[in-house]
């Protein structure tokens, strides 16, 4: 989604009036006391902290406020924005997965963006140094391994290096009515799961952010000046709807409800839908074996360049009549486990890349149970003694009423 909201009218209505000194509070915050609003909806409740104050943003295609984006919002109450750091995928979520983000210049307000996403991951000193505060507004999946989190303990901790408050204007989990997967192991940290988290972890950003600073896992245990505005009316029993994508190949709530699932197959030679018009939502491979129903993956400018298995006949499962509610599974996995055993040219191997699946499950256990035939019960009990420890620790940074 490109950010074009910025235009003629509001050149025309600066050219005409005096810059604003302070910013503008008195706006109209919700239609309806019962209705649901994100942190950045809120303005009376941030936009003090802002005043006088030079900004720097984290922000993407998901930062909207009353479908309006939060970089307009903040400009045209007269916020001072300094520079914008960008994540993976880009400012406006086009990028594909694992591309690199470049610095650059918003064409159209001149505000310095830079990459936090490839070699620099996070904020310098320098690129602080003029800051005053920092806001991270992006919308979560809830997912250990979507990297938008890591994304934020970076910046915490770039923060608390340099004693620059952030404030996180918190969003709804889709996926925050339940807690599932393994716990991840310390030397399986890495920037697709840097905490001691399971796959879906049941908490907002603005809960994770108080987590990551209440457990100390910054940097040398420091702890970020930080400030969470919370979601009005929301619950961990709330169903939400994402209002925009959240990535590029998480087109739909089903695909995002199917993403915990089928993202192990990432490390796999099975396709799960990029290049299609329904990623997360299919599996499939070349050989007739594997299901009756095809799709033939394509490259697709700002969702998937090269797809695995790009123009050949994938035979599969469709799911895209899955329940819309679904929760993690492995038997999506260990189904296709048990096909690939019959596969001349797969030789038995369904995992085509062992690190990486390790990095995704957050062990090496996983794979090894995987191997050795362990059903999914079977799996799933050997994490229940990690989980329930991590389900007591989330109850501390809760700021919504839980599902149990």
């Amino acid at each position: 989604m490109r950010l074009l909201t910025f235009l003629i009218s509001f050149f025309i209505l600066h050219a005409c009036t005096p810059e604003k000194t302070e910013p503008d509070v008195n706006v109209i915050e919700s239609v309806s006391d019962n209705s649901l609003q994100v942190g950045a909806a809120q303005f009376s409740r941030y936009f003090p902290l802002l005043h006088g104050k030079t900004v720097g943003l984290v922000v993407n295609q998901s930062s909207l406020v009353n479908g309006k984006h939060l970089i307009d919002t903040l400009l045209e109450r007269g916020i001072r924005i300094r520079r914008i750091f960008a994540p993976e995928h880009g400012l406006e979520g086009i990028i594909d997965r694992g591309k690199t983000v470049t610095d650059s210049v918003n064409d159209l307000k001149g505000i310095e963006i830079v990459s936090i996403y490839g070699k620099n991951k996070k904020p310098t000193d320098e690129q602080l140094r003029d800051l005053d505060v920092l806001i991270f507004d992006i919308q979560d999946v809830g997912v250990r391994f979507f990297t938008y989190i890591s994304s934020m303990h970076y910046v915490m901790e770039a923060c608390a290096e340099n004693d620059k408050p952030l404030i996180v204007l918190d969003r709804p989990n889709p996926l925050g009515d339940y807690v599932a997967g393994a716990v991840l192991e310390p030397e399986y940290q890495s920037f697709v799961g840097m905490h001691p988290i399971p796959i879906v972890h049941g908490l907002t950003v603005g809960e994770l952010a108080k987590m990551i600073n209440g457990e100390g896992w910054l940097a040398n245990k420091n702890h970020c000046i930080l400030t969470v505005i919370p979601v009005k009316n929301y619950d961990h029993k709330t169903s939400y709807s994402l209002p925009v994508k959240p990535s590029p190949n998480l087109p739909n709530d089903l695909a995002i409800r199917l993403y915990p699932s089928l993202c192990f197959f990432e490390a796999s030679r099975i396709s799960i839908g990029r290049g299609t018009d329904f990623p997360f939502q299919v599996m499939g491979y070349p050989n007739e074996n594997f299901g009756d129903f095809t799709f033939t993956p394509r490259d697709i400018s700002g969702v998937q360049t090269n797809p695995l298995h790009e123009g050949k006949t994938c035979y599969g499962i469709d799911l895209r009549q899955e329940d819309p509610q679904s929760r993690f599974t492995l038997s999506y996995f260990l189904k296709f486990r048990e096909l690939a055993k019959e596969i001349r040219e797969l030789g038995g191997e369904l995992i085509s890349n062992k690190r990486w699946f390790d990095l995704l499950a957050g062990n090496s256990s996983l794979r090894l149970q995987i191997e050795k035939g362990f059903s999914e019960k079977e799996i799933l009990q050997s994490w229940e003694n990690d989980l329930e420890d991590y389900k007591k620790m989330r109850k501390q940074y809760l700021l919504y009423p839980d599902f149990e």
